[in-house]
């Protein structure tokens, strides 16, 4: 059983209002509200309100027997809920009825596919999060930002978890092949691809109101009896276009609401064809072959490819430079930055910047805001060098953040250095430092110069005063003060031992002790060299008397 498959996009992207260059770095906010708002409300009561209750009572009427899918924009569904709540309302009454499929998107209705895949990924799963939380329905079928495909990117979202994904049934990819057929991903099979059947598309979208196409005026029965005329073996003619197509891109008045109405009706009385969601036909018809496309396609301009949007040198550097901030923006905690690229990243702005002439010229002039594709790029570099802005006075650069680390570091050790050593040269270590040194050496000296001690001692005793005086004093500059503490008290035993000496001998010795007992209580290293020397001295000086005592 051949099957329709009817697709509507919703999209509403947040318009910029005009952002001068002295703007830059003193007003941040970048939106035109006025025009938000009222082309908000205008296309609701011209188009979404209107078209949602004639889908509402057509599945009233024929219950499963017809069904539609929609995609619809997170910048869309941001704008419902400030401008339009009503809006959101009809659409989740559509969605309670069971018979309405609902896809997924780049929330922000971006271009990240084609530049960053974290990006692009983190927005579907907010995106796909929020078609959950609003309607209770979990999107197992992927539409990207303006039916844009490629081989990679198919093979992305298969990864990503989707079933199904739908895109334009280019000619340059198709080549011989209809579109009316299930498709796979030439990378991952898995993924079923549906193609639009462009021709059939665009005949209700773009040609229903022109009056100089020879088909004027379309009826739901001549429309069905074309349908008739497909190859029987075909197995679903997907027909995808703009929600907006009934009542905003086609004025009421042409009777676009009066052929929604009639199509159902003709299509089950005239055809042997029946309605079914994406998730439905990929379910029911196998893939019959892989398409390729190596290089992205979409369903924009002649082409079918990417250069609406990127397709001059103003879109590609505005492109460029936008997602060369996102490593800042990841930085950021601040919610309206944010916020604000979000909408940056939003595909519209760039198509604005299209210099595109002819037809296709003709169709980017209706949706731009701007008076020249120039305009439209000026102020869009002015906000983004305003949003660079921000972005690094709240996340300084990475050479500038060490500086000022470093700067900090300095300053802490400068203080620490003032509070240790204060109003002292680097000459003249403090009292403090200078016994913790001496106390450490002390420890070391005791290990390395016990036996060299012992050594001296024995040597003093036999040598020459004089000359014992003037070894004394050259071991003072070069021994260490712990070992000549340790060799005048071992000499000052043995002196007082041999009770040899004269009267002005056991004075002197009696000072020396008093010397020795000062030193050892530890004030300073002075007194300790000094009390070494005059010990020494004595005991040089008994030792000739010893001798002649043994005479």
């Amino acid at each position: 059983m051949k099957t329709i498959c009817l697709y509507f996009q919703v999209h509403q992207p947040f318009r910029f209002r005009r952002y001068r260059f002295f703007d830059i770095g003193h007003d941040h906010y970048y939106y035109d509200d006025y025009s938000n708002e009222s082309i908000m409300h205008k296309v609701a009561q011209k188009c979404y309100l209107p078209a949602n209750n004639i889908l509402y009572n057509l599945i009233k009427e024929y219950g499963s027997r017809f069904k539609v899918s929609f995609s619809i924009s997170g910048t869309a569904i941001d704008q419902f809920r400030l401008y339009a709540p009503e809006v959101l309302e009809s659409f989740t009454k559509l969605a309670k009825t069971g018979y309405v499929e609902f896809l997924a998107e780049t929330y922000a209705h971006s271009l990240s596919s084609l530049i960053n895949r974290e990006e692009f990924e983190a927005q579907v799963t907010k995106h796909r999060e929020t078609v959950k939380e609003i309607f209770g329905l979990t999107p197992t079928v992927f539409r990207n930002t303006e039916l844009i495909y490629s081989d990679e990117i198919g093979a992305m979202i298969a990864e990503i978890g989707f079933k199904t994904m739908v895109t334009e049934g280019a000619k340059h990819i198709l080549g011989w092949k209809s579109p009316n057929y299930v498709y796979c991903n030439a990378i991952n099979p898995r993924l079923k691809v549906l193609l639009r059947n462009f021709k059939l598309s665009d005949d209700i979208s773009f040609r229903f109101s022109n009056k100089s196409w020879n088909e004027y005026p379309l009826t739901a029965d001549k429309y069905v009896a074309w349908l008739n005329a497909l190859d029987k073996k075909e197995q679903t003619v997907n027909i995808f276009m703009d929600y907006e197509t009934f009542g905003e891109h086609q004025d009421q008045n042409t009777g676009i609401f009066e052929f929604l109405k009639a199509l159902p009706r003709a299509v089950f009385s005239k055809s042997s064809y029946h309605f079914a969601t994406p998730s439905e036909v990929t379910d029911r018809h196998q893939p019959i072959a892989a398409i390729s496309a190596a290089y992205p396609i979409s369903w924009a301009d002649e082409e079918r490819d990417i250069s609406a949007w990127l397709g001059n040198e103003l879109q590609q550097a505005a492109f460029n430079k936008l997602y060369s901030l996102r490593p800042l923006v990841l930085k950021s905690n601040e919610p309206q930055i944010r916020e604000d690229w979000k909408n940056l990243q939003t595909a519209d702005h760039f198509y604005y910047m299209s210099t595109k002439v002819l037809s296709d010229g003709e169709v980017h002039k209706y949706f731009n805001p701007y008076d020249s594709p120039y305009d439209a790029f000026i102020n869009y570099m002015n906000i983004l060098s305003d949003f660079e802005i921000r972005l690094k006075q709240e996340i300084p650069s990475e050479p500038a953040h060490l500086q000022k680390l470093q700067e900090e570091k300095e300053k802490i050790i400068e203080d620490f250095s003032k509070e240790i050593t204060p109003d002292i040269s680097f000459k003249t270590p403090s009292k403090t430092l200078k016994t913790k040194t001496m106390k450490k050496e002390a420890t070391k000296a005791k290990k390395e110069q016990v036996a060299p001690a012992e050594k001296n001692a024995k040597t003093a005793e036999k040598a020459p005063a004089k000359k014992t005086v003037k070894k004394a004093a050259a071991k003072k500059t070069t021994a260490k003060p712990a070992a000549k503490k340790a060799t005048a008290k071992k000499t000052a035993k043995k002196t007082t031992a041999k009770k040899a000496a004269t009267k002005a001998t056991a004075k002197k010795t009696t000072a020396k002790k008093t010397a020795a007992k000062k030193a050892t209580s530890g004030k300073t290293a002075k007194p300790a060299a000094k009390k070494t020397v005059a010990k020494k001295t004595t005991a040089k000086k008994a030792a000739p008397k010893k001798t002649a005592a043994k005479k």
